[in-house]
């Protein structure tokens, strides 16, 4: 890999500031969001990374250097590709591709772990897209500390584009030139048209297969000027169906 990550960045990752700024569509258009207003919790229970009877981890502590390692491994004996994510306005179901292997082993792996379990839609966009798997609740940063901080590499090369109702994985809000992907967040492309100017930079690693409709009424919540939904829009559980 060209890349070399310096490790303060990783640092930064999962303690950045409630910024609050506008974002734009095409500047910086995909963020991670550091924070997110949490006024209310739903009370779904986490799986844990932790063999209780034995008191010792199941899985490594991820960090740059295991990583891309760890995926390639998991990804060969865990083949799910469809989850379902369950909110207030309904569920929506996701077909993962296999294409971008490591992307899809990543969201199965946190899936699996129960991370994205009151997580939040944080940033919604009419028109654009609806952004997730972030939360200021202290719980959500515990989770992200005992799972490991790292980045994925973009694979923005499969051929595929950002049309109307691709889920695609945000880069990191860190001074980051090489856009690599924050593992723990994602989008989903709301825009009748899709919004091909993200093509090349952010990774497409899979699509909508039923749903829509929920992606639509998440999309018009009322936001703030930040575009944060005034109502939290909570990802009730996200799990794997066949």
């Amino acid at each position: 890999m060209r890349v070399l990550v310096y490790s303060c960045l990783f640092l930064l990752l999962f303690n950045c500031e409630d910024t609050k700024s506008k974002k734009n569509n095409t500047l910086n258009p995909i963020p991670e969001t550091s924070t997110t207003k949490t006024t209310e919790k739903a009370s779904v229970k986490q799986d844990s990374l932790i063999n209780t009877a034995e008191n010792t981890r199941e899985f490594p502590v991820l960090t740059d250097d295991n990583a891309m390692e760890f995926f390639l491994q998991y990804e060969k004996h865990h083949k799910e590709n469809k989850v379902r994510i369950t909110t207030e306005f309904g569920t929506i179901d996701i077909l993962l591709f296999n294409e971008t292997k490591f992307h899809r082993a990543n969201f199965i792996f946190l899936t699996k772990q129960g991370y994205f379990t009151n997580t939040q839609f944080y940033r919604v966009v009419k028109n654009f897209i609806i952004q997730g798997g972030s939360s200021d609740d202290p719980e959500i940063g515990k989770r992200r500390v005992d799972i490991g901080k790292y980045l994925l590499p973009t694979d923005a090369k499969r051929g595929f584009t950002h049309d109307r109702g691709v889920i695609s994985m945000p880069s990191s809000d860190i001074e980051n030139p090489y856009k690599l992907a924050s593992p723990y967040e994602f989008f989903i492309v709301q825009a009748p048209g899709g919004a091909h100017h993200l093509d090349g930079d952010y990774t497409i690693f899979g699509k909508v297969i039923n749903g829509m409709d929920v992606v639509d009424k998440i999309s018009n919540v009322e936001t703030d000027n930040a575009e944060w939904p005034l109502h939290n829009v909570y990802i009730q559980s996200i799990e794997i169906i066949n």
